[in-house]
């Protein structure tokens, strides 16, 4: 168990904290959002493409005519690419996504990466998650963000990560992140066996106990924390009325309860999603083909959703992957792991459009993209155009922003 965030799994044997409700809801309720002007309505959505998804058949650079030399197999063909101009398109399953494109909500930046990319899964991660290419990080990228954005520690909902971890973008010094895989299972686990909430607490506060530790307080106020939010969150986002039909699939219900989440202005700053895996070294069109068509679909529904209830001005949603994958396909008509790949930012707060240069399929790095956005530019710019926070510190230096928001 971590200060930055705590475990979570099914609801079993705890104790009801008696006028929790009442108490937190009205904090909750009274507590202002700090920031600068117009941030503090504002909600960053981050779906994490895990895997490494395949940039160029995701953008596809049909006018470039190396995409099918490298790629004779799994090339998209020119026709069936959905066009955005005379060079790049859209991978065709992602239909309901280029109508978003289409409507000036969708920003492509191309060629986002880093300097000397690292083509292992979990430092590429890594990497991403704490936007810090070089050295290690004890925190992530988003959880500086909370840490220096001061939110109210009453709200316990001041980030969430939809899944069964927190990521370590979420890993913060003063913040908790609760992570949750879905509302029903939402809770602390516990073993009636080896005591229970009351039980842990006493332990805490006798003070015959042999030994004691600075940790064990923050730990029994961490397990408060989850306790309290296993048991608000479902009130909190009762009232809510879904407008879309989403998926059925992991994403479309993550994606439903942040729409939730969102609708219910529980004063939630960023929401963290994640989606696939993408790691295609055999057979890749079936499996790319399947996870595009969920997210297009499900990002379709999402934002029909947050329309109707008129949050869709409300929500940057921005999706990254470890990296991309390499430009020849393999002998097993896959990919392999590549360097750089496209962001997309999505939203009503969105100046659509292409952003940044792609890559030069002529001037490969051992077989890879060259990248031509570096990935902290991107965060700089949600981080100062969208939360309206100084950016320096949170990403470890200057960094252009882009134009891509308003």
């Amino acid at each position: 168990m971590k200060r930055n965030g705590f475990l979570l799994g099914a609801v079993s044997g705890l104790a009801v904290v008696a006028n929790t409700e009442t108490i937190f809801s009205r904090a909750l309720a009274q507590a202002p959002l700090p920031g600068l002007p117009g941030s503090t309505d504002r909600v960053l959505v981050v779906i994490n493409f895990q895997g490494g998804n395949d940039g160029l058949n995701t953008v596809v650079p049909f006018g470039m005519p190396d995409y099918y030399r490298f790629r004779p197999s799994i090339g998209i063909a020119q026709n069936d690419v959905l066009r955005i101009d005379d060079t790049v398109g859209l991978n065709p399953v992602l239909a309901p996504f280029k109508k978003l494109y289409d409507g000036g909500n969708v920003a492509i930046v191309q060629g986002v990466g880093y300097p000397d990319p690292d083509h292992s899964h979990f430092r590429s991660t890594e990497i991403w998650q704490t936007a810090q290419p070089k050295g290690y990080e004890s925190t992530g990228w988003l959880g500086r963000y909370l840490d220096d954005a001061q939110l109210p520690k009453q709200n316990l909902f001041n980030a969430v990560a939809l899944s069964n971890v927190l990521p370590e973008a979420l890993i913060s010094k003063t913040t908790d992140v609760p992570a949750i895989d879905a509302l029903r299972t939402y809770g602390l686990q516990s073993d009636k066996r080896n005591g229970n909430r009351e039980a842990f607490h006493e332990f805490v506060s006798d003070k015959t106990v042999p030994f004691r530790s600075p940790f064990l307080a923050e730990v029994a106020e961490i397990e408060d924390h989850a306790q309290r939010g296993a048991q608000e969150l479902p009130k909190l986002v009762a009232g809510y009325q879904q407008q879309a039909t989403y998926p059925a699939t992991p994403l479309g219900r993550s994606l439903a309860l942040a729409a939730q989440i969102v609708g219910s202005k529980l004063g939630t700053r960023v929401l963290y999603l994640q989606h696939g895996s993408f790691d295609t070294h055999v057979t890749q069109k079936q499996t790319q083909d399947r996870l595009l068509t969920d997210f297009a679909n499900c990002i379709s529904a999402f934002y029909q959703d947050l329309a109707a209830h008129g949050n869709d001005k409300r929500v940057l949603t921005m999706t990254f992957s470890e990296f991309g994958r390499r430009v020849p396909e393999n002998a097993s008509r896959g990919t392999d792991h590549g360097e750089a790949a496209p962001v997309f930012l999505i939203g009503g707060g969105v100046k659509g459009g292409l952003y940044g240069q792609h890559p030069d399929l002529s001037r490969l790095n051992a077989g890879n993209l060259a990248f031509t956005t570096d990935f902290r530019q991107v965060y700089a710019t949600v981080l100062e155009r969208w939360l309206r926070r100084p950016s320096v510190g949170i990403v470890g230096g200057t960094f252009p922003t882009l134009a891509a928001l308003v």
